[in-house]
C-alpha cells in the first residue's frame, strides 16, 4: 500500500469522505474540503512528474487492452455483470477493501447468478474513495508509439485523496512506470470521463479542462492557459498541437464530461447522443459537432463520419434538465466485447440495434442502468464512468481507413494500412469477399515503407457488396487483425451502378442534378421531409469524398449549389443522406 504522510489536520478533513457511496458530482459538505485536497496535492510526490524524454502515444479506447479496473463500492449488482462479460476479455482488478466479500458476492445467486469461476480476476485490496474510476484512474500511453506501455496519472477534480492516489497502486500492482502530472509546472487537472484520443495524436475534451486549470479552477496548483495546457498533453501524451478539440460544455450535464453524449469508436468516426430538436442540450451539442466538422478532419485528412444515437427520456419523456442524463454512448470497448448502459426496451431496441449494425462483429452487451435498485444514471454516470481499461504491453498497432462505396468496376480497390510493432512487421496481409458466408480471400500486403501496407480487391461488378479487413504479423510472431473483431467482424463497401441513383430506404430524393454534365456550378434539388438535416457530399470514382456540399436543414428552397470547377474531369457521385436513408446520384465534370 502507498504511504503518502499528510498533516493531521488535513487527514480529519478527509475523514468525512472515507464513505464509499460518493455521488459523480461533489457530495454535500465537500466544497470546504478543496482547500485542503489541493494544498496535500502540492506536497505529494506521485510518478514521474517531468515529461517523457521520449516520443510518447495516448491509447485509443479500441486498441488491445490487458486489464479493466473496477473500484467495488456502490451498485454492486452492476459492478458484478461488468466483471462476469468483461473476465472473459481481459483481466479484471477489483479494488476492494475486503477480498473474500466480494469473492462470495460473485458466486452468489443475485444479477444473472453465480459466476462460474474466478479466473482472469485479480483482487487488490487498496483505499480508495468511490466507484467513478475513469475519471481518476490512469490513462493508457506507449514510448515510441509501440515500444513500451506506461501509465500516466492527473490532478483529480474532486477532495478524494485516496481516489487521485490510486493509480500509483495500479502501477505497482501491473508492474508498469507511471509520469504523473501533479507538480507545478507540469501540474494539470484533468478527468478520464472528459477525455477520448484516437490513439495518433487527436484528442477531445470539453473545455472544463480549461477551465479547471484557469484562473476559476479550484483544484490546480497553478494558472494555465490553453497553450500551457496544450503543451503539457502533447509533452505527457503526445496530443498534437492544434489537434486538442474542445468543445463548449453542455449546459444540462452537469458534470461536463464528453463520455455523456458522445464516443470515438474509430479514428473517423464519432458516435453522438441526439436528443428531440431543440430540446436540453440538443441544440449546443449540435452546435459543437458542426464545430468538429467544419474546423477539424480526421487523422486521415477528411472529415469525420457521425453515427447519431437516440438519448433516452425518462419514463414520463423528460430530458435533462428535468430528468437523469440517460446516454447509450457511455460504453466501454474490452478488446471484442463493448459493455453498454442500457434503460428500457423502447429505446435499447434501437440504440443496441445502431451499435451492433456500426460495429459489426462485437459482442454488443447491454447492462441495465436504471433499474430501481442500481439506478446509477441517477447519479450522473454510466458503464464506461465506472471502468478504466489498461493497455496490453505488447501492441501490434494497425491504422485504416475505410473503403467508401464506388462507382468504379475495372481498376482494383487499394487498401493501406500502417501497421507498428516493436519487433516489427514480417508480413500482412489483406483478406476480401462478397460472401461473408463463404469465408475470406488472402492476399498478401505489399510493404510500402514508414510502418504503410498496400494491397489491392479485385475490381467488382456494379451492385456487389465487398467486405474485408487487415491482417499484420509481427517479427517476434504476434499476429492482430482490424477491426480487432475479424473476421466475425469487417469493413464494407458498396460497388454502385453509375447509370442509375441509389435510394436506399425511404429518406430523402435528388430530384435533379443540373447541369448534368457540367464543367463548373451543380444543382443539386433535394426532396425530403420538413426540417430534415441531411449531409450532401460529392464522392470520387473510387468513393472518396471531395466535397462537402452541405450539412444541416434542407435549405428552404430544397437546392444546394456547388462549385466543381477546381476538380478533375471525371465520374463523381452526389450522395444526400439523412437519419432516414441514403440517395446517390451520378454527375460528370468534363
Amino acid at each position: 500500500m502507498r504511504q503518502i504522510v499528510l498533516p493531521f489536520f488535513v487527514l480529519l478533513s478527509f475523514t468525512a469522505i472515507a464513505q464509499h457511496d460518493l455521488p459523480h458530482e461533489l457530495a454535500p459538505g465537500e466544497q470546504s474540503l478543496i482547500p485542503a485536497y489541493r494544498d496535500s496535492r502540492a506536497g505529494t510526490s506521485r510518478g514521474i512528474s517531468t515529461p517523457p524524454a521520449f516520443p510518447v502515444r495516448t491509447m485509443a479506447e479500441w486498441e488491445e487492452v490487458q486489464a479493466v479496473v473496477v473500484t467495488w463500492t456502490s451498485y454492486t449488482g452492476i459492478l458484478k455483470q461488468i466483471v462476469r462479460h468483461a473476465k472473459e476479455e481481459c483481466e479484471v482488478i477489483i479494488v476492494c477493501d475486503d477480498e473474500a466479500s466480494v469473492s462470495d458476492y460473485l458466486q452468489n445467486s443475485q444479477y444473472g447468478g453465480p459466476i462460474p469461476d474466478l479466473n482472469n480476476i485479480t483482487f487488490l485490496e487498496e483505499d480508495f474513495n468511490s466507484i467513478w474510476c475513469r475519471d481518476f484512474g490512469p490513462e493508457t500511453i506507449y514510448r515510441n508509439e509501440v515500444d513500451s506501455v506506461m501509465l500516466l496519472d492527473w490532478i483529480y477534480n474532486r477532495p478524494r485523496p485516496e481516489d487521485d492516489g490510486l493509480s500509483d497502486a495500479l502501477a505497482t500492482q501491473m508492474g508498469l512506470p507511471i509520469y504523473s502530472t501533479t507538480q507545478a509546472p507540469y501540474d494539470l487537472v484533468h478527468t478520464g470521463g472528459n477525455f477520448m484520443a484516437d490513439g495518433f495524436g487527436t484528442a477531445f475534451s470539453s473545455e472544463l479542462v480549461l477551465d479547471e486549470n484557469g484562473p476559476s479552477g479550484q483544484f490546480n496548483q497553478t494558472v494555465k492557459t490553453e497553450a500551457q495546457v496544450d503543451d503539457i498533453m502533447e509533452q505527457f501524451m503526445g496530443i498534437q498541437q492544434g489537434r486538442y478539440v474542445k468543445m463548449t460544455t453542455l449546459p444540462y450535464d452537469a458534470i461536463h464530461h464528453i463520455d455523456m453524449h458522445m464516443k470515438l469508436i474509430d479514428e473517423e468516426t464519432l458516435l453522438i447522443g441526439e436528443f428531440p430538436v431543440g430540446i436540453s442540450d440538443g441544440p449546443t451539442l449540435e452546435s459543437n459537432i458542426q464545430s468538429i466538422i467544419s474546423n477539424y478532419n480526421s487523422v486521415f485528412g477528411t472529415p469525420y463520419r457521425i453515427v447519431r444515437v437516440p438519448m433516452p427520456s425518462s419514463t414520463g419523456g423528460a430530458y435533462p434538465p428535468s430528468a437523469s442524463y440517460r446516454t447509450f454512448a457511455n460504453n466501454i470497448f474490452l478488446n471484442k466485447t463493448i459493455l453498454v448502459p442500457t434503460y428500457r426496451d423502447e429505446y435499447d431496441t434501437t440504440g443496441l440495434r445502431i451499435l451492433r449494425e456500426t460495429l459489426p462483429g462485437y459482442n454488443i452487451v447491454g447492462i441495465d442502468c436504471d433499474d430501481n435498485d442500481q439506478n446509477i444514471i441517477s447519479a450522473s454516470g454510466a458503464i464506461h464512468c465506472i471502468t478504466k481499461a489498461i493497455g496490453v504491453d505488447d501492441p501490434l498497432l494497425i491504422s485504416h481507413q475505410r473503403l467508401s462505396d464506388t462507382y468504379e468496376t475495372v481498376i482494383p480497390y487499394t487498401v493501406e494500412a500502417y501497421m507498428r510493432h516493436r519487433s516489427g512487421i514480417a508480413n500482412a496481409q489483406l483478406y476480401w469477399t462478397v460472401d461473408t458466408t463463404q469465408g475470406f480471400a488472402a492476399l498478401p500486403m505489399t510493404d510500402q515503407g514508414s510502418g504503410n501496407w498496400a494491397g489491392a480487391i479485385p475490381a467488382q461488378a456494379a451492385g456487389t457488396e465487398v467486405f474485408y479487413y487487415v491482417e499484420g504479423t509481427s517479427v517476434s510472431g504476434k499476429t492482430q487483425v482490424r477491426p480487432i473483431v475479424a473476421p466475425e467482424g469487417w469493413w464494407k463497401f458498396d460497388v454502385l451502378d453509375i447509370s442509375a441513383g441509389i435510394s436506399e430506404t425511404d429518406g430523402p430524393s435528388i430530384v435533379d442534378v443540373f447541369p448534368n454534365p457540367t464543367s463548373s456550378l451543380v444543382m443539386i434539388t433535394i426532396s425530403s421531409a420538413a426540417n430534415e438535416r441531411v449531409v450532401v457530399r460529392l464522392l470520387d470514382a473510387l468513393g472518396r469524398e471531395v466535397m462537402r456540399l452541405h450539412e444541416g436543414e434542407v435549405p428552404s428552397d430544397k437546392r444546394v449549389f456547388a462549385d466543381i470547377s477546381a476538380l478533375s474531369e471525371g465520374a463523381y457521385s452526389v450522395v444526400v443522406e439523412s437519419k432516414n436513408g441514403r440517395i446517390t446520384a451520378r454527375v460528370l465534370k468534363r
